[in-house]
């Protein structure tokens, strides 16, 4: 079997700062997204779905709850060869440096995959949203004997200044690749699309930072200090000297780079038909089993509304909004289009008596919540309104963000009864 054959290296992305204050204390393939799963569950499901049980997840910045996650989550049989291993950057006697990136992180890695027998390496990005099966690229892969499989993506002009542009010739081998053009560049990088692709004005093809390489190959190049990174460096000095093939995807795919995009994304699961499908059976999402109880909702008017276990709801509307694990949403309180990512516990009644706990965790009650991401564990008080908009300016306290009109309220933080913004 093919599957047999692949490593699936799955990259954590750096520091997460355009994704902050979400990624303040977790890394960012931890972020919790559509109310139950965490961000490396999407790439580790696609692999398993694919029937690639080999996974290594790579980062170095907060990732004790990234490995907890993983360590709660996915168990495989005793007689298995299946893993998913979390290696975050090490000092060694040879190298006492963080990952430099992309590339730096699978050459300081790399001692850990040599360990495994492979002939192709599956280098995936986890701060990504899209659900395919592997097994066609890897095939196409093999079958054009290419040194290297990049997957691209066609996309319009405006939006290919943000990716590497790519051009092939009648075999799909990429001939020349620009790493972000402007809008002067990109003219002329033109590509040939499907009609669908060309209807839409997805002119261009574009490097969705998902990679095959053959084993041989990955590991001479890793042997070149000199190079950090795939997109910048690896892959452009690689065409016109290896095999580089083109393998177009035209599904729904986006890229979770910044809080814009995570919460278009979460949003975008409640659409009557949502172009990231929670409800395959053949291409679940894996997570963490938790045993929650069902969700209790009381005298709430419900609309276009995802709302996940184990929540208590009061309130008097939802509307266009992801709710989470957990939540706890108080009496006449009006939720709009927001994403509440819940709670990892429950307070006791007994707790709530014995500390004389004034604000519990969740939303209290007649508060007004829009435009708004509310991380975990908060504690937002009675009569509390946030209306995020473009009317906010960029700002940071010691509470929220706001970043494009969208008003992040940190993790943890108590927002006090009677708070406007």
């Amino acid at each position: 079997m093919i599957n047999n054959k692949v490593l699936s290296i799955i990259l954590g992305g750096g520091q997460g700062s355009r994704l902050y204050p979400l990624t303040e204390d977790r890394s960012k393939p931890a972020v919790p997204i559509a109310g139950k799963y965490r961000l490396v569950d999407i790439p580790i499901s696609n692999c398993i779905n694919s029937d690639i049980k080999r996974m290594y997840v790579l980062t170095q910045f907060n990732s004790a709850s990234l490995n907890r996650h993983i360590k709660d989550t996915y168990h495989f049989s005793f007689f298995s060869s299946a893993f998913v291993n979390v290696l975050a950057a090490e000092q060694t006697i040879s190298n006492s440096n963080w990952f430099q990136g992309t590339a730096d992180a699978v050459r300081q890695s790399m001692h850990h995959f040599l360990r495994n027998d492979f002939e192709y390496a599956l280098i995936l990005s986890g701060d990504q949203l899209y659900q395919m099966d592997y097994n066609d690229l890897i095939e196409k892969h093999i079958k054009s004997e290419a040194d290297i499989t990049i997957m691209t993506l066609p996309v319009n002009a405006k939006d290919g200044t943000s990716f590497g542009i790519l051009k092939t010739d009648e075999n799909s081998m990429i001939t020349s690749f620009i790493e972000k053009p402007n809008s002067e560049l990109i003219k002329g990088w033109e590509s040939e699309v499907s009609d669908d692709m060309k209807q839409e004005g997805r002119h261009y093809l574009a490097s969705m930072g998902i990679y095959v390489f053959n084993k041989q190959l990955l590991i001479d190049l890793m042997n070149d200090p000199t190079t950090n990174d795939f997109g910048k460096e690896i892959i452009p000095q690689s065409i016109g000297k290896h095999k580089v093939l083109s393998y177009p995807y035209e599904g729904y795919w986006t890229d979770i780079g910044n809080i814009d995009s995570f919460f278009e994304a979460n949003l975008g699961l409640t659409d009557d038909i949502p172009q990231f499908n929670l409800y395959d059976t053949e291409k679940r999402i894996y997570t963490r089993a938790r045993m929650l109880p069902t969700s209790k909702i009381a005298g709430t008017q419900l609309d276009k509304a995802v709302i996940a276990e184990g929540c208590i709801i009061h309130a008097s509307k939802i509307e266009h909004s992801v709710i989470g694990i957990r939540a706890r949403i108080g009496k006449d309180t009006v939720i709009t289009n927001s994403y509440i990512m819940g709670s990892d516990y429950y307070e006791t009644l007994e707790e709530i008596d014995k500390n004389h706990i004034q604000i519990l965790v969740g939303i209290g009650e007649r508060c007004h919540i829009n435009n708004a991401i509310i991380d975990k564990n908060c504690k937002i008080g009675d009569d509390v309104t946030i209306n995020g908009g473009t009317h906010l300016e960029d700002t940071e306290t010691d509470l929220y963000v706001i970043k494009d009109g969208i008003v992040v309220v940190k993790k943890g933080a108590v927002i006090p009864s009677g708070f406007v913004l």
